[in-house]
């Protein structure tokens, strides 16, 4: 890659990373509802579930994935159910329970798994993976062609990740100091990222 192609996918990267989707909608939560370091393992698991799917694209699977993408249409669907009862679990718990985000006792795992399903059966982003990266590649989209940039725009996903777990956290002390009114917010991003995966969609 040249370093004007570099340049301009740091760029366009940046912006895609900028506007948030179910899977910062699910760091936010997270952060907020347990501390930053909750969120930041939500992050390793998203990031995870970005790198098998840049993968697949790497590979050339994509096309394969799609044929059968309908066969696991079920797997999206349990997880925006489970995204969604998450949410409304968090506007029905009291405010006391969210007293102490530091003092959590959810287990990092549980996390991980939770941001690793998510980006991995999001069908969206798959597509638009395949479509994005080999624009940086010129006519060369070979798997090693395509590792570099892959492999950049995944550190960039990484850190952009986590600067919204930090902004998120920077938050919690005024979601904190509202109450129960953080239990709704958290909540509703809970819903917010089960609805997203549930509207995600190959397009044909």
């Amino acid at each position: 890659m040249s370093v004007e192609m570099i340049f301009a996918l740091v760029i366009a990267t940046a912006a895609l990373v900028a506007i948030p989707g179910p899977n910062v909608a699910l760091i936010a939560a997270n952060t907020i509802s347990h501390g930053f370091r909750f969120g930041a393992v939500t992050v390793l698991g998203t990031t995870l579930g970005v790198a098998v799917q840049l993968s697949i694209v790497v590979l050339g699977f994509t096309a394969l994935l799609t044929l059968i993408a309908d066969a696991f249409l079920w797997v999206k669907w349990a997880g925006a159910a489970y995204l969604i009862y998450l949410g409304i679990k968090s506007w029905r718990e009291r405010a006391d329970m969210l007293a102490n985000a530091e003092a959590s006792t959810t287990p990092l795992r549980r996390l991980f798994w939770q941001g690793m399903l998510l980006a991995m059966i999001n069908p969206k982003t798959l597509v638009f993976s395949a479509a994005f990266l080999p624009q940086f590649v010129g006519d060369q989209s070979t798997s090693y062609a395509l590792a570099q940039p892959a492999l950049i725009y995944l550190l960039l996903i990484l850190g952009g990740d986590l600067c919204w777990a930090a902004l998120a956290r920077s938050a919690t002390p005024f979601f904190k100091s509202i109450g129960h009114l953080r239990n709704k917010l958290t909540g509703t991003l809970f819903i917010g990222s089960g609805i997203g995966l549930a509207l995600a969609r190959i397009e044909r």
